[in-house]
């Protein structure tokens, strides 16, 4: 007697995971899939596994607006319905939005021109509050406009709360539970690699799998024209990655390596990761597909590599995935070389191509500093 397509499915249903059966959104952050990355990046058998934090309801900024703002909370900084109020480009105001509905609390996100109207939009639907600065600072450009406005904001918001992504290390903090995940996917990590924003993923996660993973090498991955690294500030078409400030959440000391991608290249990636395997994203996502390419390419077979992708490709339908946009800022048919330019200095010239450095430190001397007052 032949089972039903609904016994057989039953059946088969029985042996996988149930997934999440969530009481409310927050519920749904973390747990997020892993997808091995290999043709165009690499040949097959020398990918990578990519951690795709875009399965989270907004995205891997979900995890430190949830942390930060509960933080907060049990430390007291942060009083039971007070206004939160943060600068973002974007994911992490999600995220935020995500935590003001979670614990109850209006949330203001400060952005500039350069967030793209569909986020906008979306932050606005979710009940957040956005507040656009209209010049760049002279130094610090979007970012340091930005905060400054937050900082106004503050000052006129009583008991108003920033959870100041770029030197909070709750931020970072924020981000164990998923070296934790990725343990539990793929037991031994031998490479990670890593946007680099306000530093707090790369940061947490690669503490979070150096407990396990001693070895672990840390790449780093930035755009041109950021001065996280070492090289001069520069307008940055590329969003989520790379700063016009420096972060006191980058990690310098975790990192073997740097490499800077430029526009071009990160839409090639993002577009081939769509093409040949359903599965893409933003800047961030294309840019660290390159590089993750690269060191499937170069490390010895049998390197177990894992890469974050930060988000998904929907906020960026208009852009990265937008023929006349990319066309208008010659972004298309610009395949990336094989293998990345070298410099020995993180500031011996000004890189506009994707780039390497093998020699990692803090701009600002500050790790220097903490070292001597000890």
């Amino acid at each position: 007697m032949h089972l039903s397509l609904l016994e057989s499915l039953v059946s088969a249903g029985a042996a996988a995971p149930v997934p999440v059966l969530a009481r409310r959104p927050a519920h749904l952050v973390g747990n997020t899939p892993v997808l091995w990355i290999d043709e165009p990046f690499a040949p097959q058998g020398r990918g990578f596994h990519a951690k795709l934090e875009g399965a989270n309801p907004g995205g891997i900024k979900d995890r430190p607006g949830l942390y930060m703002v509960g933080e907060a909370r049990r430390r007291d900084e942060l009083a039971p319905g007070a206004p939160i109020i943060e600068s973002s480009s974007g994911t992490l105001g999600l995220g935020l939005a995500l935590a003001g509905l979670t614990y109850g609390h209006p949330v203001t996100v400060v952005t500039d021109p350069g967030m793209e109207a569909s986020m906008v939009r979306l932050l606005t639907a979710f009940g957040a509050q956005v507040d656009q600065v209209s010049a760049p600072h002279p130094e610090g450009g979007w970012q340091e406009a930005r905060r400054q406005r937050v900082a106004e904001l503050l000052a006129r918001t009583p008991g108003g709360f920033c959870p100041d992504q770029y030197h909070n290390p709750d931020n970072s903090a924020a981000y164990l539970p998923l070296a934790a995940e990725l343990l539990a996917q793929l037991g031994r990590i031998d490479v990670l690699v890593a946007a680099v924003g306000t530093g707090g993923h790369s940061a947490g996660i690669a503490a979070g799998l150096r407990e396990h993973c001693p070895e672990l090498r840390l790449i780093g991955v930035d755009t041109v024209g950021s001065t996280i690294f070492g090289q001069p500030a520069a307008p940055r078409l590329m969003r989520g990655l790379g700063s016009s400030i420096h972060p006191s959440n980058v990690d310098y000391g975790a990192f073997a390596e740097v490499h800077w991608v430029a526009p071009a290249e990160a839409v090639w990636a993002c577009r081939q990761l769509a093409r040949r395997h359903y599965a893409s994203g933003g800047w961030s996502v294309g840019a660290v597909a390159l590089v993750a390419g690269w060191a499937a390419r170069t490390y010895p077979a049998g390197t177990r590599i894992a890469a974050v992708f930060p988000d998904g490709p929907h906020r960026y339908l208009e852009t990265v995935y937008n023929d006349v946009w990319c066309l208008e800022h010659g972004l298309l048919d610009r395949e990336p070389p094989t293998e990345p330019d070298e410099i020995a200095e993180p500031d011996e010239c000004v890189v506009t191509r994707w780039t390497r450095c093998s020699q990692v430190r803090d701009p600002l001397g500050r790790a220097a500093a903490k070292a001597a007052v000890r």
